[in-house]
């Protein structure tokens, strides 16, 4: 299995979190939504430009900008 960053997969693929990065109130925000390790997250659609993106995220649809799931790596 390949860890990568969570903006990095693919519209339609399931990943499953293994590290919640970044820092601050960025990175509890991140963890109040649900992003903790052992996660699963998919992406569901992306703006023309990719930036934001929607994750189903825990039976959530949630919309997050590409820097701010740079720093949660997952595994395929």
């Amino acid at each position: 299995m390949a860890e990568v960053s969570l903006s990095a997969v693919p519209v339609g693929e399931r990943a499953v979190v293994s590290a919640a990065g970044g820092s601050g109130s960025m990175r509890q925000r991140l963890l109040d939504l649900g992003l903790v390790e052992g996660t699963e997250v998919e992406p569901l659609f992306e703006s023309i430009l990719r930036n934001p993106r929607a994750y189903l995220i825990r039976g959530a649809v949630i919309a997050l900008r590409n820097e701010d799931t740079d720093s949660i790596k997952v595994t395929l």
